[in-house]
């Protein structure tokens, strides 16, 4: 199983900066997707950005697109998502998670996510 833990989660202020992490206790397969999903008190879970395994094909929620930043390093066997400009809005619970499917290539679809975090806490004070 793929087992994997978040770190990088706090508190900050509108308009700064946090870099989230997602190590995995192994190799990501070929054709899989690492991803990261969100959650705020009362809402649903949504994508936020995701990534194929070439570590080329990213995709990104219209809200974080000029501002979050997704990567991969396949050494360390862990996806980072840079947060810049942060808002209040992107207070959540963020989770990593990773789909063993080749269709989640260009796709930010929470039923393809099988394995997921414990999730990291990100607060944004106006």
């Amino acid at each position: 199983q793929v087992q994997l833990v978040e770190s990088g989660g706090g508190s900050v202020q509108a308009g700064g900066s946090l870099r989230l992490s997602c190590s995995a206790s192994v190799d990501s397969f070929r054709g899989a997707c690492m991803g990261w999903f969100r959650q705020a008190p009362g809402k649903e879970r949504e994508g936020v950005a995701s990534i194929y395994d070439d570590g080329v094909t990213v995709t990104y929620a219209d809200s974080v697109k000029t501002r979050f930043t997704i990567s991969q390093d396949d050494v360390k066997n862990t996806v980072y998502l840079q947060m810049n400009n942060l808002k209040p809005e992107d207070t959540a619970m963020y989770y990593c998670a990773a789909s063993p499917y080749m269709r989640c290539r260009g796709a930010l679809r929470l039923g393809d996510f099988r394995s997921w975090g414990q999730g990291t806490q990100v607060t944004v004070s106006s």
